[in-house]
């Protein structure tokens, strides 16, 4: 995207405000949108947390990053004691907070994540504009979702990352709905795509990239590959991720119930890794095994460009990120028999699938393009365009039928 200058463009300040400095799916969002704005001509201030691999991807982003104590909404707040301990971190967090918009000059507040509601109340309360960014979609959270919707009443324009995803939080707060515009995530293509290989020799070579959460399916994943070798395919899973911390249970249970897997060398915990292209590189079937609903899912679409098929879930966003795609499956979130019955078609139906993935690269490449995205977040923040406009950044629709429902 070019960079506009001061003329073009008045000079405006704009504070992105996150809940944490990891390196996932919204966050690699956030060093997109953040190079976007600053090739418009703002000046970008991210406001962290705490200090993390996030930091100096920002700071090369072009933007200034400084630490601000940010209470997170998380399900383990929604008890009497949680809500206490949350109202008391707000009350704590608020001065430094209200102290950076005012000394910075701020005139937009761009709250990255719908986990993180007191930027949107400290925003609108010192007059400035409001844009919320909202990754997540808890459709079936009850208390959760309509807990996370409520505060989007603070701002002023609302960007869901997908259909999904604004579906779901308007339904829970139907006031939202004339604010919220969609702009599907930018994912950025590989300079080089390595073709995926002509012939499956033995091992299969299965690839999970991302936490590694109860819910993200993990567990359905290593299950299916118990199922797949008890049939008699020699497949490998890597799990590349970590756990959020309080969740180092599940990485325990997982090693735990995978004990003889990971003996065999067939299970692989390759731990988190910045950059999962050479991983992609090395597989032969991407897994997006989620059972809660995902907002919309870079990961498949990462697969899907490195020229990989995927496997994905049947839940939240996962469809409309492989829209169209011919070489995805999709598949009942938690059924393990079903995740492994679309990996053994994939592997039967392995020419048609290579075909079909090497295809779907520059289609996908186009449509989750991302100068695409951040033109999207750019006009959002500049005061447009309106809620109800078009998708900006993708316009598949979701079709599957067949075995294993294949899309195409």
């Amino acid at each position: 995207m070019p960079r506009h200058s001061r003329g073009q463009l008045p000079p405006r300040t704009v504070l992105v405000a996150h809940p944490g400095a990891d390196v996932y799916g919204s966050d690699r969002m956030l060093v997109t949108a953040v190079s976007g704005l600053v090739d418009a001509g703002l000046r970008v201030i991210v406001a962290l947390p705490d200090d993390g691999p996030l930091v100096p991807m920002l700071e090369t982003a072009g933007a200034d990053v400084r630490r601000c104590p940010t209470p997170v909404l998380r399900k383990s707040a929604l008890s009497a004691r949680g809500l206490v301990g949350l109202a008391a971190r707000t009350l704590s967090a608020l001065p430094a907070m209200v102290r950076l918009v005012r000394s910075e000059g701020v005139d937009v507040v761009y709250v990255n994540t719908v986990t993180i509601p007191a930027w949107l109340f400290v925003a609108r309360a010192l007059g400035r504009r409001v844009l919320a960014h909202v990754h997540e979609a808890e459709a079936d959270a009850g208390l959760l979702h309509r807990a996370l919707s409520l505060p989007l009443l603070a701002a002023h324009t609302i960007v869901a990352n997908s259909r999904y995803t604004r579906d779901t939080h308007t339904a829970a707060v139907p006031a939202v709905g004339g604010r919220v515009i969609v702009v599907t995530n930018g994912v950025a293509q590989p300079e080089t795509v390595r073709p995926t290989r002509e012939h499956l020799d033995p091992p299969v070579r299965l690839l999970y990239v991302g936490r590694l959460s109860p819910r993200k399916g993990v567990d359905v994943a290593v299950a299916a590959l118990r199922r797949l070798r008890e049939q008699g395919m020699d497949a490998r899973l890597r799990l590349v991720g970590n756990v959020f911390p309080g969740y180092e249970w599940f990485e325990a249970q997982l090693r735990a119930d995978g004990a003889d897997l990971l003996a065999c060398g067939a299970l692989e915990f390759a731990g988190y890794q910045a950059n999962v292209s050479a991983a992609l590189a090395d597989c032969d079937i991407a897994l997006v095994p989620s059972v809660e609903p995902e907002g919309f899912g870079n990961t498949a679409v990462e697969a899907v460009l490195a020229g990989r098929p995927v496997v994905v879930s049947d839940i939240g966003g996962l469809p409309e990120a492989v829209a169209g795609v011919g070489s995805a499956r999709i598949v009942p979130p938690g059924d393990a028999v079903e995740l492994a019955r679309a990996i053994a078609l994939t592997v039967v139906e392995w020419e048609r699938a290579r075909q079909a993935a090497a295809h779907a690269v520059g289609e996908v490449g186009e449509r989750q393009s991302v100068r695409r995205y951040q033109l999207g977040v750019v006009s959002a923040v500049l005061g447009g365009p309106s809620g109800g406009d078009e998708v900006l950044g993708g316009n598949a629709v979701a079709g599957a039928a067949g075995e294993g429902r294949m899309v195409g």
